[in-house]
């Protein structure tokens, strides 16, 4: 398994440069093509009902604003992915999530931001996208301009969501020097790591299994606190939640983790 392409989610924020940064890095890294990705869905309530004097302008003008924002968020993407040469823009028309997800069928790995950090009609939430997004999703916190993942840990429950998580982390975990496992006890003990450990190895990477307690504190950030112990900037986890009336209700550890970790976090679903 290799990533041979990077999408990352570009709005007007300035954790997008970042954010843009880091996607160049990992496609130099990877040797990947980088595309970038935003929409706008033009706001038209504010224009007038019917054949009014101001209808024939208005629609035109709102439309040429969000033209407007994209070409910004165009510029944004290739100044921050600098001297890439595999590079591809994609944007549209569109509500920001309902697009990332149509184009994601072309990456392997699509990396977003938290959301609300620009301009709220560009910005992807990820707790909007990531149950159905049927790809892995980096989240990138603000000011992290590059990852280097030469130690991982791993957020671990035999759980179908953690195993995906750490199938889909391959890439990074073989080129890593240390991957850490992490199982948190929250009071009804921890899952066995014999077999994803024995995984990990069998995949020639250098894996070995901590036990972290949460001790009244949340789980995510018992988990994050193993990982910036054992010196990981890149957390692997599964993302848990389950559908009620059409939306998705995030479990505490991945609600968590996409609302405030400060260490980049690879999701599956």
């Amino acid at each position: 398994m290799t990533i041979a392409n990077i999408m990352v989610a570009v709005d007007l924020g300035e954790p997008a440069r970042d954010r843009v940064r880091l996607a160049a890095q990992l496609a130099d890294d990877f040797r990947a093509r980088l595309i970038g990705v935003a929409a706008e869905m033009p706001d038209y309530g504010g224009c007038p009902v019917g054949p009014t004097p101001g209808g024939a302008y208005c629609i035109p003008s709102i439309q040429e604003a969000v033209l407007d924002d994209l070409k910004r968020a165009q510029a944004v993407f290739q100044a921050a992915a600098g001297g890439q040469r595999r590079v591809e823009w994609r944007s549209n028309l569109d509500f920001p999530s309902a697009f990332l997800a149509s184009q994601a069928a072309a990456a392997d790995l699509v990396i977003l931001g938290r959301g609300g950090d620009g301009n709220p009609c560009l910005c992807v939430d990820p707790g909007n996208i990531l149950m159905g997004l049927g790809r892995p999703a980096l989240i990138v916190p603000p000011e992290v301009g590059r990852l280097a993942a030469k130690r991982v840990a791993v957020g671990w429950t035999n759980t179908c969501e953690a195993r995906r998580a750490v199938r889909d982390a391959l890439p990074f975990l073989k080129r890593a020097s240390e991957a850490v496992v992490v199982t948190v006890d929250t009071g009804h003990g921890t899952d066995d790591t014999r077999d994803v450990i024995a995984f990990l190895q069998a995949h020639d990477v250098c894996a070995t299994s901590v036990r972290a307690e949460a001790q009244g504190i949340a789980a995510a950030e018992a988990l994050v606190e193993a990982a910036v112990q054992h010196g990981a900037d890149l957390i692997v986890t599964g993302a848990y939640g389950h559908g009620r009336l059409r939306e998705w209700v995030f479990g505490g550890v991945t609600r968590a983790l996409l609302a405030g970790s400060p260490v980049c976090c690879l999701m599956s679903h």
